[in-house]
């Protein structure tokens, strides 16, 4: 077996299952789940029709690289969403099953353990927990910056050697993050790009959260749209996208990856002996996804009015803001300079008021001598309108009796 298998944790929900063990949740109140960020809007009906009406296309293999049909649509969405005309489809685009396995085959095909060094991965801290498995089985160690409230949820590039940014190959950024919310502006993308050019690493950009945010006017600033605002080319950067939050579908894996062609054509080849094309049947769903933008308004307008209600509510008895997009809520808990505060608040939400959140711990890892996850919990803002303030009452009662 891969030695690497062994630096895995368990996944956030496992630990998450191994910590209620043993708890009785209150019988009396159903139960509200906030802790997974799985989008329980409904699918839209055009989708599903689009999906139905592929369904010929299971009698064929489909290619790695899909349909033109589909990466045309996906052109058209960056050129729409980001103004970024004039991606070329056939070189720069490659449509996934989902960004997270799009995250996971591009950390093996990017990592070179071949230049006499051991390769070094940045990841934010809290992060998305793939980042972590793919850097350790393509062979990478990790370094993670600590994204603290203090700072503003920023990057701490110094807290880095010169030596170690010289090993560096791979630097993940999630914008909008999961889980503080913190977009990345202008300034934080020339800055990181500085640092691109001077050691040479690449750029992952994980923007599945893109199409959750608050104000009509000011989505999301992405980073191949940073780049080209700075006159700059997407030589060592790509992007990540996905239908599941922006579109109501994650079981349909569905996504893509865009940016510098040098890296998408090695990445297009590893993903061709890979096994990785998706489903004619869902490419043709896809292409009536990305050609559709007014089920994302009507989508982002629900976690609108959701923040707009429970925030308040939850920000009264928690330390908690309004992010800057995505449908999270990052909750500093009482009791923060006690240990595993954040797992015991968990637990006892979940026996005594049957609300389920996910402790910070989970999402991060000690560096420098923290826990930057540790007092804090994730409140995920998926369920229902009417289910979340009846969450927000039950955690304003419990936060009473503490």
């Amino acid at each position: 077996m891969n030695p690497s298998l062994s630096k895995l944790h368990p996944y956030p929900f496992e630990k998450l299952r191994q910590l209620f063990i043993g708890i009785t949740p209150n019988p009396n109140l159903p139960e509200i789940k906030l802790s997974i960020g799985e989008p329980q809007h409904a699918t839209p009906g055009f989708i599903k029709e689009a999906l139905i009406a592929g369904l010929p296309g299971l009698a064929n293999y489909p290619t790695t690289l899909g349909v033109p049909a589909l990466r045309h649509a996906i052109a058209d969405w960056m050129a729409r969403r980001y103004d970024l005309a004039g991606i070329d489809q056939e070189t720069q685009i490659i449509p996934v099953n989902g960004s997270r396995e799009a995250l996971f085959a591009l950390t093996q095909a990017v990592i070179d353990p071949s230049r006499g060094y051991q390769p070094l991965v940045v990841s934010p801290n809290p992060f998305y927990q793939i980042y972590e498995g793919a850097a350790y089985l393509a062979g990478a160690d990790l370094r993670f910056l600590n994204t603290l409230p203090e700072n503003d949820f920023a990057f701490d590039y110094d807290s880095l050697s010169d030596e170690e940014w010289r090993r560096v190959q791979l630097f993940f950024v999630c914008s909008p993050g999961n889980p503080t919310g913190k977009v990345l502006d202008l300034d934080d993308w020339k800055n990181l790009f500085a640092l691109s050019d001077k050691y040479g690493f690449i750029i992952a950009s994980d923007e599945c959260y893109s199409e959750i945010f608050f104000d009509e006017d000011k989505p999301p600033l992405g980073g191949m749209q940073a780049a080209k605002l700075l006159g700059r080319s997407f030589d060592r950067l790509v992007m990540l996208s996905s239908l599941s939050k922006r579109s109501n579908v994650p079981g349909m894996r569905s996504g893509f990856v865009a940016g510098d062609a040098a890296i998408m054509k090695p990445f297009l080849l590893y993903r061709t002996y890979h096994g990785n094309a998706m489903s004619p049947a869902l490419q043709a769903a896809s292409i009536a996804a990305w050609k559709d933008e007014a089920h994302v308004v009507a989508n982002r307008r629900q976690y609108q009015e959701k923040f707009a209600a429970v925030e308040p509510l939850v920000s009264a008895v928690l330390g908690t803001a309004m992010p800057d997009a995505s449908f999270y809520l990052w909750a500093k808990v009482p009791g923060t300079d006690t240990p595993q505060s954040d797992t015991n608040f968990a637990r006892a939400l979940a026996a005594d008021y049957n609300v389920v959140v996910l402790p910070g711990s989970f999402l991060a890892r000690e560096a420098r001598g923290i826990n930057p996850g540790a007092g804090f919990v994730r409140i995920a803002l998926v369920p229902p309108l009417a289910q979340c303030l009846a969450a927000a009452d039950r955690i304003h009662q419990f936060v009473s009796k503490l």
